[in-house]
């Protein structure tokens, strides 16, 4: 009989950031030592966007249920973080700065990195800055926040809807189609940008990819 999993109880703290505190969130699954880490980084602060968010939480479930510990922030400005919205540079700086916290209380073990539509952008721009071991990007705003050099050589998934509102899914794929390495790219039908009543399809791709 399979022992069901039990969600760790989420600790609020906070992580000094490159313009002051930053609020996060640190789950860790009772098993040690942790062979992974994995941050994540949040949507458009500026349209609702924070560590709460379904798909960030959806995530980080996923992952813990993976054995994996995670810690998902608020960017400069949102919540109890110090700081101002600085259009995706000072938010990469925050990211970067938790992944030094994170791998530094977690023994430097290899780096799981996620972002979902504007946390995508902050999440790639970071893997240029980091070692990442996975990047794992959910409906990318790729009209404006994802670069295209420097790439992360590391196994990428991008999972997208077709239904999404925000950001065209023919947009994405035609913006994967110009990378080199290519990321796996999933289309899932009927999904938004926001992934409402989808979120089981959404856990479900990234736990096979990641078993896989």
């Amino acid at each position: 009989m399979t022992t069901p999993f039990i969600p760790p109880r989420p600790q609020v703290m906070f992580i000094n950031g490159p313009v002051g505190k930053l609020q996060a969130i640190v789950e860790e699954p009772e098993n040690t030592p942790y062979q992974h880490c994995a941050v994540l980084c949040h949507l458009h602060p500026l349209h609702g966007g924070t560590m709460t968010n379904k798909i960030i939480h959806t995530l980080a479930r996923t992952f813990n249920e993976c054995g994996v510990p995670t810690v998902r922030f608020n960017y400069r400005g949102v919540g109890e973080s110090e700081g101002s919205y600085d259009e995706g540079r000072g938010e990469t700086d925050d990211a970067v700065a938790v992944i030094r916290w994170a791998q530094q209380r977690w023994n430097n073990a290899p780096l799981w990195l996620a972002g979902a539509s504007f946390g995508s952008g902050v999440a790639l721009r970071a893997a240029q800055r980091v070692t990442t071991e996975r990047m794992i990007m959910i409906a990318p705003a790729v009209a404006r926040e994802v670069p295209l050099e420097n790439l992360p050589t590391c196994p990428w998934l991008i999972v997208q809807g077709d239904a999404d509102e925000v950001v065209p899914a023919e947009m994405v794929s035609s913006w994967v189609n110009r990378l080199s390495p290519q990321p796996e790219l999933i289309v899932l039908p009927g999904v938004g940008h926001y992934f409402h009543g989808k979120l089981g399809e959404l856990r479900g791709t990234v736990r096979h990819w990641l078993a896989s």
